[in-house]
């Protein structure tokens, strides 16, 4: 492997709904951004982690990653390309703000070539989650023909779904929630922290001390 020289800013993502099942958390993808810079002189100067679904554009995290990259004069890397982007139009917005990216999973080619192999492999994830949204709404509309009572938005069906969900929230927001209890906060300045820190709520509300308590309550009991 070459040698990596110079800065580089880590980019994190967790999602609700991909983190259980790809396995790939917050440890693991420092892990592979460790593994992948090994063999030359770097130094990572920064790194920042969003909680955020892949399919939304808006992510504040990436967008001070980015600023920081401009600032230190920094490469991006990112553990794997889907933990990036699932929406092409986003992709080609980061590919135009002038900042480098490297991906663990992927070989380093710059360019017009990198720029194709980015783009091409960006419409694949897009179309695969495009075909399990298609997937979704077709068992949805299979079990309304069986008889099924779904209510307005089928919760009967997608219940386990939101079990995980929760689940999977509670174990992303784990290794944060124990540095800001560890530091003994209340969970009124926990609220104002992880408003701070600008992570998105379950329902994209504000965060308050009550939503903190609940979200602690799982995060107990998932440990």
């Amino acid at each position: 492997m070459p040698a990596h020289r110079g800065r580089f800013i880590a980019y994190y993502r967790v999602s609700t709904d991909k983190q259980g099942k790809s396995g790939l958390g917050l440890e693991a993808q420092s892990a592979a951004v460790k593994a992948r810079l090994n063999g030359g002189p770097w130094k990572l100067v920064g790194k920042f982690t969003e909680v955020e679904s892949g399919k939304r554009a808006k992510r504040p995290q990436l967008e001070a990653a980015l600023a920081a990259c401009k600032k230190h004069k920094a490469k991006l890397v990112v553990a794997k390309l889907d933990r990036l982007t699932r929406n092409v139009r986003f992709m080609l917005t980061l590919l135009d703000s002038g900042v480098e990216v490297l991906f663990c999973d992927m070989p380093e080619v710059s360019g017009a070539m990198g720029r194709f192999i980015l783009t091409s492999m960006a419409n694949v994830a897009e179309l695969e989650a495009g075909l399990v949204s298609e997937r979704t709404k077709a068992a949805l509309s299979r079990a309304k023909a069986r008889g099924v009572k779904l209510g307005r938005t089928g919760a009967e069906i997608l219940a386990p779904k939101f079990r995980a969900e929760a689940k999977a929230r509670a174990e992303q927001f784990s290794p944060i929630l124990h540095e800001l209890r560890h530091r003994g906060l209340t969970l009124r300045a926990i609220a104002r922290e992880l408003t701070k820190r600008r992570l998105p709520t379950p329902r994209g509300g504000k965060w308050h001390p009550q939503l903190v308590a609940r979200l602690l309550e799982r995060v107990d009991a998932v440990a």
